[in-house]
């Protein structure tokens, strides 16, 4: 069973977008519009496989797939200019049963360690705009690890945040790639979809899938 696994973890280490907020569509569009405003190419294709990259690692696809042309200092200033005002205007809500899941991680005395590709500034913000940032036990931002996910860095880093180590904690991620680096990093792993299904090398490792946190509240909850 999927909870089976879960009995003496240490710590819950999280991704942030695409897991406890519902920003990734909000990321996508707006990559789509500063590409369109900049007269740079886009592609649907290219930016879901963007998704749990940090900005370093998913400019590097853009200019593997455009080639080396492709503006990416204007990208990132026009991109990060859109993005900074969808945040103030708080157009990034919460994923439904986050809150939920905090209130019964707490009540657990679990502590809770973000652990994302966006840069450390940015993540913050985006997590204190929605309540949440007093509620974590630590924060490992993509810019503060030498190598991204898929690499397993972020996870190890996270874990030490709360002295425990990778295989003593449970990760919720909703990437593939998320998901790559947490197995690399020996964690035990939920992989909570958002706009990509699972791949066939996270579903052939047995990565157990849920449709919702909901499920994961009503195990920390009443498990």
């Amino acid at each position: 069973m999927i909870f089976d696994d879960l009995a003496n973890i240490r710590a819950v280490l999280l991704d942030m977008d695409g897991l406890l907020l519902d920003s990734e569509r909000v990321a996508l569009e707006i990559g789509r519009e500063a590409s369109l405003a900049l007269g740079a190419p886009w592609s649907q294709e290219v930016a879901l496989g963007m998704i749990g990259l940090n900005s370093r690692d998913g400019y590097r696809l853009l200019t593997d797939t455009f080639g080396a042309t492709f503006p990416v200092e204007a990208h990132q200033a026009e991109f990060g200019r859109r993005y900074e005002a969808a945040i103030t205007a708080g157009r990034i809500p919460l994923k439904a049963g986050v809150e939920a899941l905090f209130d019964a991680l707490e009540a657990r005395d679990l502590p809770r360690v973000v652990a994302t590709s966006t840069r450390r500034t940015r993540a913050v913000a985006k997590l204190a705009g929605v309540g949440l940032l007093s509620r974590l036990s630590g924060l490992v931002g993509g810019d503060e690890v030498r190598h991204g996910k898929p690499a397993p860095d972020i996870y190890v880093a996270a874990a030490a945040l709360v002295g425990a180590t990778p295989d003593q904690c449970l990760v919720l991620e909703d990437s593939n790639t998320g998901v790559r680096g947490a197995l690399a990093a020996g964690a035990r792993v939920i992989m909570v979809p958002d706009l990509a299904p699972p791949a066939a090398d996270v579903r052939a490792a047995g990565v157990a899938c849920l449709d919702s946190l909901h499920p994961l509240v009503h195990h920390f909850a009443h498990g």
